[in-house]
């Protein structure tokens, strides 16, 4: 299938299936409530400082597509929505625009709007060493380009293996990667990315040894990318319907995620993140900011009226997220107090004894 063919089906199956993970693991998340609020409803400061640009409010529109006609309407949409609230973006990954140049419009398109933060998307088998088995690996060169077909202020290199050892075409090179990753810090601001499994401790420690600027947990709790491949098998060998589904619910519990990659690097916090609400909880556990991907895709869908609704919405409910746990801005060293119970808190309290 095309890289533009399987960006489209990407967006279809997001839409029209169920491939959330089973558990919503944001709710057994609990904010405490303070009865003295800090300060005035009307005078919580939303406006964050997120690698080096100022945000007006923490939150981002989560990397999401790409490389299609379709998506360059979508990336349009969004960007739009970004630039009005003052918001950041992320753009799917690069690599079709990269090896395809009439794909590079469905990227560039937002360079229509001035968006105060935006993060382009490249995946991490092209800087593993695999020229050996087929693959191109990016150079520094490639990275420029890719930033600068969105004026990008930051590249992430998306971790996502388990997508990638279900999905037909998957590359599931890593060798060599570390090592190639801290080659690539010391010349640009990397966000490390991961798409729905989670960060460990272990490779939170990693990859800031390797230098990344940021890490985006990407945690279990919102679409699991083991289930879209899994719909992608129709007609095929059964075989990523089969992996898909086995492994539809792998990973770290996004909540659980970061608190184990809190280890002194700036945190944006996606996976299944559905509202406001989620967004000051990811703030409790040590977010900076907070990332939605399928929320605001399913809004855009319906067009720029119910996207900029819905981001609307979310703001207002992080406002008052904020005030109703006594804080008196997102930025504030006083973080929201939370408590973390059931399943996610017993995961949480297993691991935190090794």
């Amino acid at each position: 299938m095309t890289i533009d063919g399987r960006k489209n089906d990407h967006i279809d199956i997001c839409l029209s299936e169920r491939v959330r993970v089973s558990k919503d693991h944001w709710d057994e998340v609990h904010l405490v409530h303070q009865a003295i609020p800090s300060c005035d409803l009307e005078d919580i400061d939303l406006a964050v400082d997120f690698l080096g640009k100022e945000l007006s409010a923490p939150l981002i529109i989560s990397a999401m597509t790409g490389g299609s006609d379709q998506a360059q309407e979508y990336n349009r949409i969004l960007a739009r929505a970004a630039e009005e609230f003052g918001i950041g973006l992320g753009v799917g990954s690069q690599r079709a625009g990269l090896e395809k140049a009439s794909l590079e419009g469905s990227y560039s398109v937002i360079k229509e709007f001035n968006v105060p933060l935006v993060l382009g998307n490249l995946g991490a088998p092209q800087f593993s060493d695999s020229r050996g088995k087929g693959i191109s690996r990016y150079s520094l060169e490639d990275v420029a380009r890719a930033l600068q077909m969105i004026n990008g202020d930051a590249i992430c290199l998306h971790l996502n293996y388990l997508q990638e050892v279900v999905q037909p075409e998957g590359e599931t090179h890593i060798c060599g990667f570390l090592d190639n990753l801290g080659d690539l810090t010391k010349e640009v601001k990397v966000v490390a990315k991961e798409t729905g499994a989670g960060i460990s401790r272990k490779a939170a420690l990693s990859l800031k040894e390797a230098g990344v600027a940021a890490i985006d947990v990407g945690g279990a709790s919102g679409t699991s990318f083991s289930a879209v491949e899994s719909y992608r098998d129709s007609g095929g060998s059964g075989r990523a319907k089969r992996i898909g589904t086995t492994y539809w619910d792998w990973g770290i519990p996004t909540p659980v995620s970061l608190k184990l990659a809190n280890v002194g690097l700036p945190l944006i916090a996606t996976g299944g993140l559905r509202n406001g609400q989620d967004v000051v909880k990811a703030i409790s556990l040590g977010a900076d900011i907070g990332g939605m991907a399928w929320p605001l895709l399913s809004a855009a869908s319906k067009g720029f009226a119910e996207l900029k609704r819905e981001i609307s919405f979310i703001i207002e409910e992080i406002r008052i997220g904020l005030f109703l746990t006594g804080c008196r801005s997102a930025a504030d060293i006083v973080r929201p107090e939370s408590v973390i119970t059931g399943h996610t808190g017993e995961y949480l309290e297993f691991l935190s004894r090794y």
